[in-house]
């Protein structure tokens, strides 16, 4: 009954031809200009999952109470010095504040005017007293310098060190440090090189360390999801003001972006970047497949023009559909191409066929039909299925590429048994002189006859060796691992990921208020995976009984200093007088002190270098007064702000600051941060399902990953059941055979368990993107063992030498380039994705070509073909 509907509907199109293809060509004109005028794609990833999961609901509503934390940019300031990068932050926090319209909220990250006030309460309080006692013993060099911020005021500064020495207050050799560091700043002086001088490291007496040299700037910008790339004119803005600002030139410093926001737009960008030549790439190679399987250039041409009018509906039908794309539907365009060829491939190829035997057209296309109408429509049923089986999925992001691909596949197949029959009608291509297939592979047909059984044990026997490696399969949860190491945003973010102190995978746990807040800390505290727990209490210093008056001391010490009236800007003449001054201090204490080894040479390095500053020209002097008076100035400025700390408590805390971690209805959050390599995928692991363990609400970081990776998981372990049992019940419905059911699904099972072997074989793990591979290629493989299982019932032999096989191969060579393309992608994922799918069509392949003819013998009735 089939096979004679389908018939009498490729007579009717051909009868019709020129009206349908009309009709189809206004269809794809229209669904065209649907697509361009209604086209939406979001680049929100967070919309990717289902919002009605638990664990998805508790991060929608966690994103309510602290608004902006997956919707944020952050800027990382890296400089020589801790001076600079502070005075950078400064510049460029207070630059991106004048534009609240494209950023609401701009927020230092530890060197707010919180910080700058109350900075030394955050000391351990041993820390803060030794402190405290060496500037109240520096009172005299910091008025000096506080009165004559100069390059003369420095110069009689780093003088009171020496006269110390003379006066038996410390020895010689504590004055190597300093004069190295003034040396190494009046090298890059002399030879015009950026010189930048470090205050704060010099206090420390020890290098400043990575974390003290960097700075972050914390920004929730406005985004536009109607874009491509939501927040690109957010990180335009903050790279221009960067560049007005002349942050590298001025400070020396190096901007880098990373955060939610750029993460996002910069996988995009990498998507994109190369996809045009891949896809040009692309098209030519399929074109060359096309061609050695149909070697007609007017089927060629009827098979494209099929393709490309499918493509057009499916589009503006998955856009009425969904509304809008996403980052993972937009691939079914890819998907269409790839998998819908196969159905004109096998239209076209079976009709050259009947055509070399019947030379009349019409009849040969009715004659097509009538062969491969039912394993055609079966394997497009198989592949619909395969893609709708993601519907019932919480993976929203392919679910939606299901409803599209399932749909574009039902149009693909409508299209191949009407309007392609329609299109080599009215083109009419020349007859075939020669039969369809591959007659050297006789030889291969004639061996799996003789040696069916050999071959047949030897294939399984090889997969059951095989199946121990499956123990070995890997599947990476960490989505960072699919995104590209060079660019950017995510080179940015492992590096800080690799600092334990800035919790790049911390997670965070909910308390009803701060109360109950220091029970989750304290509880926290105690697990072994945690290295530290954050609250808000963490805002709150320690001691501050202690610290106060100790502060209080130090500012009652110092205030004098700072109210010395200023001194009048020295003339360079002036610099050069304190220059040469200081040079013969060096040099008359070196003697007294009889110096020897590094101090001797640090003297002596200090001492020629200050001479020649000195006789140098006035530009190299201001050169050197910038170098050491511009972070000078921002020290004094910052102890000033120091002395006037006050008491702390969590109602006194900026807003900006309590906001992180107190919700507006007092909801509390606490922060866990991992002991451990934050590197290691196992160890994330861990420290995820202990917090759990502890609090099943827990949230955030890696728990996000691990859920994610869980729901993902769990829809294509869903998916690959569903569209299992849907296929399996179509053969069913189709053979009527549980033999041949068999025959047709023993193939596909062999082929993912070689799949997989050869996975652990190569290192390649699965992960969030190519796992899409397995069930999208049971529909397709599937599609392949219906071909032959059919062909086998209707009595066919020699089917390595059929037209068949080289119609399989056609659609497989033209499938694996489709999806070879993805493989040359620059992102890590897409890449991976386009590896299993080509990968596992060859493997799906050579168990349809190979392996099933073997595996089902000699048919029933045979009939040489």
């Amino acid at each position: 009954m089939l096979a004679s509907l389908l018939v009498r509907i490729v007579k009717y199109c051909t009868r019709h031809a020129w009206a349908l293809i009309i009709a189809s060509v206004l269809a794809a004109i229209v669904s065209g200009y649907y697509t361009a005028t209604h086209f939406e794609i979001s680049t929100d990833i967070n919309k990717l999952i289902s919002s009605d999961i638990d664990w998805r609901k508790r991060e929608l509503a966690f994103e309510k109470k602290f608004p902006g934390r997956y919707e944020s940019i952050v800027v990382v300031l890296d400089a020589p010095t801790p001076e600079n990068a502070k005075q950078a932050a400064w510049a460029l926090s207070a630059r991106l504040s004048e534009q609240p319209a494209l950023f609401p909220d701009v927020m230092l990250a530890t060197s707010g005017p919180f910080f700058q006030k109350n900075g030394l309460l955050f000391l351990p309080t041993e820390e803060l007293a030794s402190a405290a006692e060496g500037l109240g013993q520096a009172r005299q060099v910091i008025g000096v310098l506080s009165s004559d911020p100069s390059l003369r005021g420095v110069s009689e500064a780093m003088g009171f060190g020496f006269v110390g020495v003379q006066r038996g207050m410390l020895p010689f050799d504590d004055m190597t440090g300093p004069m190295n560091m003034a040396s190494d700043t009046l090298d890059n002086v002399l030879a015009g090189r950026p010189a930048y001088f470090s205050w704060q490291q010099l206090m420390q007496g020890k290098p400043a360390e990575e974390g003290e040299r960097r700075q972050l700037i914390i920004v929730r910008p406005k985004l536009n999801y109607a874009d491509l790339e939501p927040g690109k004119a957010a990180t335009d803005a903050i790279r221009q003001a960067a560049t007005d600002l002349k942050l590298a030139a001025e400070y020396g410093v190096d901007v880098r972006l990373t955060g939610p926001v750029p993460i996002a737009d910069e996988e995009f960008s990498t998507v994109r970047d190369g996809a045009l030549v891949n896809g040009i790439a692309t098209l030519v190679l399929v074109l060359l497949i096309l061609w050695q399987g149909l070697r007609s250039g007017k089927i060629i041409l009827a098979v494209t023009i099929n393709l490309i009018v499918g493509l057009s509906i499916t589009a503006a039908l998955g856009l009425a559909m969904v509304g809008s794309l996403n980052l993972i539907s937009i691939a079914f365009a890819v998907l269409f191409v790839g998998l819908g060829v196969d159905f004109g491939i096998q239209m076209a190829t079976r009709y050259r066929a009947e055509r070399h035997n019947n030379g009349d057209l019409d009849e040969a296309l009715a004659q097509a039909i009538r062969g491969i109408g039912m394993p055609l429509t079966l394997a497009a049923a198989a592949v619909a299925a395969g893609f709708l089986a993601f519907l019932p999925t919480e993976y929203r992001g392919v679910s939606e590429l299901g409803q599209i691909a399932g749909v574009g596949m039902m149009i693909a197949f409508i299209s191949s048994i009407t309007l392609l029959p329609a299109l080599i009608s009215v083109l009419n291509p020349a007859g075939e002189p020669e039969a369809v297939g591959y007659k050297a592979l006789a030889p291969a047909d004639r061996f799996m006859e003789r040696h069916r059984m050999k071959v047949v044990i030897g294939t399984i026997a090889v997969i059951l060796a095989g199946m121990p490696l499956l123990y070995f399969l890997r599947f990476d949860f960490n989505p960072i691992n699919l995104r590209s190491p060079d660019v950017e945003s995510i080179a940015t973010y492992l590096d800080l990921r690799r600092d334990p102190t800035l919790g790049a995978n911390a997670i965070s746990v909910i308390a009803p208020s701060p109360a109950e807040a220091k029970t989750v800390a304290e509880r926290l505290a105690k697990l072994p995976t945690v290295a530290r727990v954050v609250s808000v209490d963490t805002l709150v210093p320690t001691d501050q009984e202690k610290k106060l008056p100790l502060i209080k001391k130090l500012a009652g010490e110092l205030e004098p200093a700072f109210a010395q009236d200023p001194e009048t800007p020295p003339t360079d003449e002036d610099n050069v007088t304190a220059l040469r001054n200081l040079a013969d201090l060096i040099t008359e204490t070196a003697e007294k002190a009889k110096a020897q080894g590094p101090a001797a040479e640090a003297a002596k390095r200090l001492v020629a270098n200050l001479t020649k500053l000195a006789d140098g020209s006035q530009e190299m002097r201001a050169s050197a007064e910038r170098a050491f008076v511009s972070p000078l100035k921002m020290v004094l400025g910052e102890l000033r702000n120091y002395l006037k700390a006050e008491p702390v408590t969590i109602e006194s805390l900026p807003p900006e600051l309590a906001q992180q971690f107190v919700s507006a209805s007092g909801e509390t959050r606490v922060e866990a941060i991992p002991r451990g390599d934050p590197t290691d995928n196992e160890v994330l692991r861990v420290f995820a399902r202990s917090v759990l363990d502890l609090y099943p609400e827990a949230l955030d970081g890696p728990i996000s990953i691990l859920k994610s990776g869980e729901t993902i998981v769990q829809a294509f372990v869903e998916a690959g059941v569903i569209a299992f049992i849907v296929i399996t019940l179509f053969l069913w419905l189709a053979l009527r055979r549980i033999r041949d059911v068999l025959l047709t699904l023993i193939p596909l099972a062999l082929a993912c368990a070689a799949t997989l072997q050869i996975c652990v074989l190569a290192g390649i793990p699965l992960n969030f993107a190519n796992i899409i591979a397995l069930p999208l290629l049971l529909g397709l493989g599937v599609a392949f063992t219906i071909y032959y299982t059919m062909a086998w019932r209707e009595g066919q032999t020699n089917l390595l030498q059929s037209s068949l096989t080289r119609a399989v191969i056609s659609s497989a060579l033209t499938t694996a380039v489709a999806f070879g393309s993805l493989w040359l992608s620059n992102h890590p994922g897409t890449s991976s994705m386009g590896k299993l799918l080509a990968l596992s069509l060859l493997t799906t392949l050579c168990a349809a070509v190979l392996f099933q003819p073997a595996l089902m013998g000699p048919p029933r009735e045979p009939r040489d073909t």
